[in-house]
């Protein structure tokens, strides 16, 4: 692919004939208005959206975006990366944030309260992404990562929401922690990127599977493994846009008009019709989010 295609949007695909819902976006990191976002996305059959809060200022946009727009329903919460820069700060730029004080367990106490108030919004239909992430926090950050997760389960239990797990390189940890504290109702393990063995576990739990464009990666055969034992009643398809963009237009920014290249991808794996699929997913988003 030559350099200057990386900042061409890739092509509009063919439209959808069963409407889905792109279960996990970020439209505030997206380039396009949401306006923009939106109409696109539902031009080719995405007609709503989870928009998902990672700080809390994200999480307050989430809110007041999906107050305006019926087609997008908000999540709230602090990141499992956003715990660890709350508690002890950022002084040498890890997580590529720039400098933050550390503000110790006060401080992640307070941003915590404010996830709180935000969850008891009724266009707010989850807590997350929440959860633990191994691969970008070192080990001086768990404790901070714990401590928020377990603050966000009973969040979402207190709320009635559904609770969207990040969960990156720490899925034993992730599960045990689950189990400690009990899961709420409905558990989203959001960008699925466990093996077969873990879509068993969680099919067993009745959690939800969300599946990404990274499912379409040639190295991700685990991924795709996952998605043929997953029951159909319990997977999602998502983007997390502009992250994780679907081959062949990897590389590029992703948004949610690029689902039905993932559903596509995703149907063949299940060996299932794209509309068989497409109204699984339809109406495990609207279950799995109470909307």
């Amino acid at each position: 692919m030559a350099p200057q295609d990386k900042d061409t949007p890739p092509p509009l695909p063919e439209p959808l004939r069963v409407a889905v819902a792109d279960s996990h976006t970020h439209l505030d990191m997206q380039e396009p208005t949401v306006d923009e976002a939106l109409a696109k996305a539902a031009s080719v059959g995405v007609t709503t959206v989870v928009q998902v809060g990672c700080d809390l200022a994200g999480s307050r946009w989430a809110a007041e975006t999906a107050a305006a727009y019926d087609s997008v329903h908000a999540t709230v919460a602090l990141h499992p990366n956003e715990a660890p820069r709350i508690v002890l700060g950022d002084p040498d730029g890890w997580s590529r944030q720039g400098a933050r004080e550390a503000g110790g367990d006060a401080a992640l106490d307070t941003a915590l309260a404010g996830i709180d108030e935000l969850a008891a919004l009724p266009q707010v239909r989850g807590v997350g992404e929440t959860g633990l992430d191994y691969f970008r926090t070192g080990p001086e950050g768990m404790a901070a990562q714990e401590r928020s997760f377990r603050a966000h389960i009973e969040i979402a239990k207190r709320h009635g929401k559904a609770l969207v797990i990040h969960d990156r390189e720490a899925h034993d940890d992730v599960l045990r922690i689950l189990r400690e504290e009990g899961a709420p109702e409905r558990v989203v393990f959001h960008c699925y990127s466990g093996d077969a063995a873990m879509a068993e576990i969680c099919a067993a739990a009745g959690y939800f599977m969300s599946f990404a464009g990274n499912v379409t990666f040639k190295n991700a055969r685990h991924l795709r493994e996952a998605l043929a034992v997953a029951p159909p009643e319990l997977v999602l398809v998502e983007t997390d846009a502009p992250f994780l963009t679907p081959a062949p237009y990897r590389g590029r920014a992703n948004a949610p008009y690029l689902i039905p290249v993932t559903l596509r991808a995703m149907a063949e794996v299940k060996a299932m019709t794209e509309d068989a699929l497409a109204t699984a997913v339809a109406a495990n988003t609207a279950r799995a989010f109470g909307y």
